[in-house]
């Protein structure tokens, strides 16, 4: 699926199917973004479904200059700030995937557990900013311009945003006794 545009064409031209797809593929990292904001999986759901809803009802605002998945990501984006606007919660935490493979030893999975939790540990302590960024292009495979375009910055500010990110993780983990990146 090309971010989804071609599947969203295909709802426009009327295939209800293609929204399934849409859904099947850009639900679940729509939600694990949003609770990056939001620190309450079902709200964050809420909003994903808010920010589809909107993709329906709204069929006319998105005129495919982005890829479907960043409008969504703009879209969920506002929907959680002003969600935190109306509850005025403004701490940011960030919260990972732990998707491990059956085939992999007992030993592998502690240890990739381990460096995982530490690398989570470490952009925690990341300003907000700079873990939006990470979250993004890292976890979510954005590219720098569409992290822009969401995060509202050029992609010149997203890209020392992430330089700076690397620089206080390797910093971070090094202080920690963690690995070095």
């Amino acid at each position: 699926m090309d971010n989804g545009a071609s599947s969203y064409r295909r709802f426009l031209d009327g295939d209800e199917n293609a929204f399934d797809d849409i859904m099947k593929a850009l639900f679940h990292p729509l939600v694990f973004f949003l609770n990056r904001y939001v620190h309450d999986p079902e709200v964050a759901e809420d909003l994903a479904m808010d920010a589809f809803t909107a993709l329906i009802v709204h069929k006319h605002r998105y005129h495919f200059q982005v890829s479907l998945k960043t409008y969504l990501f703009m879209i969920g984006r506002s929907r959680a700030l002003d969600y935190l606007k109306r509850k005025k919660i403004v701490e940011f935490v960030a919260l990972s995937r732990e998707d491990f493979a059956d085939e992999r030893s007992l030993e592998e999975m502690v240890l990739t557990d381990q460096r995982k939790k530490a690398i989570h540990a470490a952009i925690n302590k990341l300003p907000e900013e700079m873990q939006t960024a990470v979250h993004l292009v890292y976890l979510e495979g954005l590219s720098y311009e569409s992290a822009a375009k969401v995060m509202k910055k050029s992609r010149k500010q997203v890209d020392n945003l992430l330089y700076r990110a690397k620089k206080e993780l390797r910093i971070i983990l090094e202080k920690d006794g963690d690995f070095v990146l």
